[in-house]
């Protein structure tokens, strides 16, 4: 069986099974990660070359030095495909298969999956719900944007992961002296209704066009209110059955078919308003999600979207089919939060319906499965009284965020 090449970015350590089940498919594995990175435990055994890019601040490369060497290291190597494990690596990848004509999603395709701005309007285009929005770029449209919708008003960067960089804006007033803060910055960010509701993710796995696994989960604390005012990180995952998924699965169907998704995992958030029922899209990404998501997807599914992710890209280079097993069909329950202690003493929360412990610093991880919706509820609502009466630390938001 011929090694095929793939190089994987990632500025962010993540990823461990995704390369482990590529090296066990018979690839070679090429990382190019952060310098800030070089002590952390990736899967030396399947990393068969590694490369460190200096950060000009979090997450951010000079790009122009990356295609430099990544010129040097094809003069020598044939690469076989260029894979972006967190978000952020997204353009980068793109950028790269663009440049060396590597087979792949490239720019125009990827700004739907990384630029808030381009997703709204792809999604508005294609009969999709989105809150109401608009650019930032000119002061009359702005104007006549906060004219025409009430307040609260979001004004989100157009391409941060996870809730990093929202403000909530409740006059006119806040929201000038916001945009006036951004100076040089200003477009590259989004105005957008706010829309009170119950905030969903869905997970799911694409081969040749066609949705081959979908997980639906609901976040029981917004990650913007996580982010924003500290606390407890939640979600559970649907029933397979429930009129919840069936919902969502079809309209994140339509989101992916729409924005031209091939292959690939994904990650894809919708808000259902409280104030009409209706299913409005947040985001989308090209990545698996953060958060320890991949942990509740597995618990209730029995499948590893990293592993399986790897799979579909393995099938696509040596022209295979690809099949993903059927799910199993458990609830799942995740909690996560920032403690004092950096390891947490997980006695008290020992129970049957325990998947995992998750191993993070200064932080409590707790993965749940049972057959019973109202069991996994149970446990996280009593595992998040414990947390927050003796063991949460709120920081104020800063750095790089973690879904």
């Amino acid at each position: 069986m011929e090694e095929k090449t793939i190089v994987c970015i990632s500025c962010y350590y993540k990823g461990y099974d995704f390369m482990d089940e590529m090296k066990k498919l018979g690839n070679k594995i090429i990382l190019v990660t952060s310098e800030n990175l070089k002590e952390k435990n990736w899967p030396w055994h399947a990393i068969d070359e590694v490369f460190y890019m200096p950060e000009l601040k979090p997450s951010v490369w000079n790009l122009d030095h990356l295609i430099q060497g990544f010129s040097h290291l094809m003069q020598t190597r044939k690469v076989n495909a260029v894979v972006a494990l967190d978000d952020y690596d997204v353009e980068k990848a793109a950028l790269i298969r663009e440049t060396f004509r590597i087979p792949g999603m490239g720019q125009t395709t990827h700004r739907y999956f990384r630029d808030k701005l381009a997703m709204r309007q792809k999604a508005k285009d294609s009969g999709i719900n989105v809150p109401e929005f608009t650019a930032v770029f000119n002061n009359d449209e702005v104007n006549q944007f906060i004219e025409n919708i009430p307040a609260p008003w979001v004004l989100k960067p157009r391409s941060e992961a996870s809730a990093s960089g929202i403000k909530k804006l409740a006059t006119k007033e806040q929201l000038w002296e916001a945009l006036d803060a951004l100076g040089e910055e200003r477009h590259l960010f989004l105005l957008e209704s706010f829309k009170p509701g119950d905030v969903y993710h869905v997970d799911s796995l694409t081969f040749n066009k066609e949705i081959v696994f979908t997980s639906a989960s609901k976040y029981l604390a917004p990650p913007m209110q996580v982010s924003h005012e500290g606390g407890v990180f939640r979600s559970k995952t649907l029933g397979r059955y429930s009129d919840e998924f069936k919902s969502l699965e079809q309209v994140n169907a339509k989101v992916l078919s729409s924005f031209g998704l091939l292959n690939g995992a994904t990650h894809t958030e919708f808000i259902r308003s409280k104030e009409d029922g209706k299913w409005y899209f947040l985001e989308t990404s090209s990545r698996v999600g953060g958060a320890h998501i991949p942990d509740l997807v597995e618990a209730s599914s029995n499948i590893n979207i990293w592993r399986e992710w790897a799979k579909i890209e393995d099938a696509l280079l040596r022209g295979k089919n690809y099949e993903v097993a059927k799910p199993t069909g458990y609830y799942s329950g995740l909690i996560v939060a920032l403690i004092k202690d950096k390891e947490p003493d997980y006695n008290e929360f020992e129970c049957d319906e325990v998947v995992k412990f998750l191993p993070i610093d200064y932080h409590v991880g707790i993965v749940y499965k049972s057959n019973d919706s109202t069991v996994v509820q149970e446990r996280l609502d009593s595992a998040a009284e414990k947390i927050q009466a003796n063991m949460l630390n709120i920081l104020p938001p800063k750095g790089k965020p973690t879904s």
